[in-house]
């Protein structure tokens, strides 16, 4: 069984920066991708970024310069370092483990301000 814990969220001003964590309580982490995702009100679910087992990372265009997702194995954690934030980036992120079968966190709120 995979658990997954987030923290990290809060109110930022826009331009400002927030990093989020995922502890995940699982065997063999290193073996697993980890993912953001993120939903705003009224939009479906979105990958935001990717890291492989092998270290590699994808980005959604839209967060592409401005987040950085990072692992340590050592602490079965993933993050993901957000800067420049803007107000479409508020939304729930979520921490998911896996590719095709995914093991979901509860969430954490992220509120940027204008």
């Amino acid at each position: 069984q995979v658990q997954l814990v987030e923290s990290g969220g809060g109110l930022v001003q826009a331009g400002g920066s927030l990093r989020l964590a995922c502890v995940a309580s699982v065997s063999l982490f290193s073996s697993y991708a980890m993912n953001w995702y993120r939903q705003a009100p009224g939009k479906e679910r979105e990958l935001v970024a990717r890291v492989l087992s092998g270290g590699s990372t994808t980005y959604a265009d839209s967060v592409k310069g401005r987040f950085t997702i990072s692992r340590d194995d050592a602490k079965n954690t993933v993050y993901l370092q957000m800067n420049s934030l803007k107000p479409e980036d508020t939304a729930v992120y979520y921490c998911a483990a896996g590719i095709f079968r995914l093991h979901w966190g509860q969430g954490t709120q992220v509120t940027v301000s204008s």
